[in-house]
Formats: structure tokens, C-alpha cells, sequence
């Protein structure tokens, strides 16, 4: 099997890779990268788009599916995959991510896409891939690609230690691409989700927490310790998610369903409550927390960021300058998650995506068969 690493290797961003036996060649995710430039924005191509029999999306954040409208523009006519969810939360990541003519020219191909089920096994060309649930959002998945000499997953974003979130263990392998999105981390979520309580809780007048539609937004909502506002508009994707039982741990979703009843909808114009906030995104790049943050930083009001801030987008600015604060909310792996399902596959070779060289040799020296001087645009033989 020959492997393509088209984004997100020795970088954040654009997430991308494909995997090519015989006749049949595949195309896991097609991210855009935040912040980026000109070519940068989208995957690197090491084989052409028009080569591509299928491509499958973990999930819908704009790092996995962003770049969708541009690989159609560039020649992509094969088959399209995803969970119902991602199918519904795709459109609103596109209409904030892709370049607007690349949209105009192909809108989201809604009619096209085969949907799946997490855990079902997908039959394409001389390949099968198995799927199993993330951790990370709902309808979230993993891959798991067979040719039937070799195996290769690619966890896209994952989350084992979730309190939210099921996360299915993958199947052993012969490559794992892993999400090493915060290297080397040694601190689990759990504690993460504490400081946060107890930063809220040195704001008792009220704070914003900007936040990604799908995943992060549960995880918040499951941590705050008493009342909190949500944008008005965020509330029904959210009582759709929770409605997805199949993706949360036993007994979350009566959990977040109470805690959701009791939230304050919170509208453009109102004032700024004093309760903790949460509005999409989690960048301020797009979304309600694009108006939000200026509003916020010009009325001196708290501001608390909890997850990747690429470079020049208005959250990390705002870091930047101090006028707001970061906690990390584990949406990833951190390090012991990464070694146990390095572990679990059988300790095959590893790749790690999302994650800059620095840290990947970090992380190296706990998972032995990583591979550090993998970058986006190589190729090679499994």
C-alpha cells in the first residue's frame, strides 16, 4: 500500500492523507489550514484529485472537511462518505471556511454523499475500511483501511479519556496515523476540566468561553459548575447532539440534556450576562464569537480560550495581547491516550498529524515506533 501525506504532517492544520493499493486509491479528510496563505490553505496533492475513488471525513470541523469545495474544483468526482452528522454540521464549516468561489463553483454536494453508520465496515474498489466512534464529536469516526496485505487507520481527531464522549478502540495494525494534536501533554482532562471550573468560578460576573459548535461545547457544558448562557442560536445543534445517544458514555445525555434545559439563550444585542457565556467558534475566526470577542476585549469583560488559537486568528491576538486567558480542554489525546492506542494497535510504525516537529520528538520518546521526519507532501511504501 503506498501512502500519500497531503496535510497536516509536521504542521496544524489542513489535515489530509491517502492511501493507494492497486486500482483503487482513498482519500481520508481535506482540511484547510487556519491562518494560512496561498497554497498552504489546502492539501498538498501528491496525487491528482481526478486519482481519488473516494474520500471519507472523520468529522466536520473545518481542519477535516474544509477544503472540500476546492478538491471538487481541482478535479475530484468520486465517491463522498460521511456519518448523517457530519453531513449536517459540514455546510455551516464550509460556508465559514472555504475560499467563497470555490463554494460558488461547487456547493456542498449534499445529494452525493454516502452516509454511514459508526462501525460500519465500507466496501471500495480492493479496499475495505472499518470505522468505529471518535471520542471527539458526535459522528465522529476512525478509519481503519485493508487491502488485504496491510492495515492502516487514521485516527483523525480522537479523544480516549473523554467524560463526554465513546471512543471505540481501534484495531490492530500495520500504520497508525495518530492525532497528535497536543504532543507530548502529560496533563489529562480531568484536571484540565477543574481549572476551568475554577476560573469560572473567579468570574462570578460573568465571562465569555468561545467554543466549537460540535465537541468542545458538550465538554464545557458537562464541566460548568452551576448556570451559563449559550448563544441562541447554538441551542438546537446541541440538543442534536445530545439527542445522539449512541455517541455519549452512559447517562451523559440525561445529564447534558438537564443542564442544557437550564441554560440562558443569549442573542446578539443583548447585554453580557453574568454567567459564563459560550458561543461559536473557538478561534473568534467565524461564527457569533467573531462579533463577541471585540464586544468583550472593549468591555473589559473575561475571556477564556481552551483550544488551538492558530497564529493571527482573533483568539490568539487577544492572548497575545493578555487581554484573555487560556486552558487547554482536552479535545485530543494527550500523552498517555496517544501510548495506550499506539499500545492497543500492536505497536506498529506511527505517524502524527496536527502537531509541529518539536513536539512530535517529544512524543517520540514514549512511543518508539513514531516516525518524526514525516511532513506534508512525502510519500511512501507500506
Amino acid at each position: 500500500m503506498d501512502i500519500g501525506l497531503f496535510g497536516g504532517f509536521g504542521e496544524k492544520g489542513r489535515t489530509s492523507i491517502a492511501a493507494r493499493s492497486g486500482a483503487t486509491c482513498l482519500l481520508m479528510d481535506a482540511g484547510i489550514k487556519v491562518g494560512a496563505q496561498g497554497d498552504a490553505y489546502h492539501p498538498a496533492l501528491v496525487w491528482a484529485a481526478s486519482e481519488l475513488d473516494a474520500l471519507l471525513v472523520t468529522h466536520a470541523h473545518e481542519d477535516h472537511v474544509g477544503a472540500l469545495a476546492w478538491l471538487q474544483g481541482q478535479g475530484f468526482r468520486g465517491r463522498i462518505f460521511m456519518t448523517a452528522e457530519t453531513i449536517q454540521e459540514a455546510p455551516a464549516t464550509l460556508a465559514a471556511y472555504a475560499r467563497p468561489a470555490d463554494l460558488k463553483a461547487n456547493p456542498f454536494p449534499r445529494g452525493q454523499i454516502e452516509i454511514f453508520e459508526p462501525g460500519e465496515t465500507l466496501s471500495i474498489g480492493n479496499m475495505t475500511v472499518e470505522t468505529g466512534r471518535s471520542g471527539h464529536v458526535v459522528g465522529g469516526v476512525w478509519f481503519a483501511v485493508d487491502d488485504g496485505s496491510s492495515r492502516v487507520v487514521h485516527c483523525g481527531d480522537v479523544v480516549p479519556d473523554s467524560s463526554v464522549f465513546f471512543m471505540d478502540p481501534i484495531p490492530q495494525c500495520d500504520l497508525v496515523v495518530l492525532d497528535a494534536s497536543y504532543g507530548d501533554d502529560p496533563v489529562p482532562g480531568t484536571d484540565r476540566s477543574k481549572a476551568i471550573a475554577d476560573w469560572i468560578a473567579m468570574h462570578p460576573r460573568g465571562c465569555l468561553l468561545p467554543t466549537p459548535l460540535s465537541g468542545r461545547s458538550l465538554e464545557l457544558i458537562a464541566a460548568f459548575p452551576a448556570a451559563f448562557a449559550i448563544h441562541a442560536s447554538m441551542r438546537d445543534a446541541l440538543h442534536a447532539q445530545i439527542a445522539t445517544q449512541a455517541a455519549l458514555r452512559p447517562g451523559m445525555a440525561e445529564r447534558l440534556d438537564e443542564k442544557l434545559a437550564n441554560a440562558v439563550d443569549w442573542r446578539d444585542g443583548d447585554a453580557l450576562p453574568e454567567v459564563p457565556l459560550l458561543a461559536d467558534d473557538g478561534m473568534g475566526q467565524a461564527g457569533p464569537s467573531a462579533r463577541l470577542l471585540p464586544r468583550a476585549e472593549a468591555a473589559g469583560f473575561p475571556v477564556l480560550l481552551t483550544g488551538h488559537l492558530p497564529a493571527g486568528s482573533p483568539g490568539q491576538s487577544m492572548h497575545a495581547a493578555g487581554k484573555a486567558d487560556w486552558i487547554r480542554m482536552p479535545t485530543h489525546p494527550t500523552r498517555p491516550g496517544n501510548v495506550a492506542i499506539w499500545e492497543g494497535a500492536g505497536r506498529p510504525m506511527a505517524l502524527g498529524h496536527s502537531c509541529p516537529p518539536a513536539d512530535l520528538q517529544a512524543l517520540h520518546s514514549h512511543i518508539p515506533g513514531l516516525r518524526v521526519d514525516s511532513r506534508t507532501g512525502q510519500t511512501f511504501k507500506l
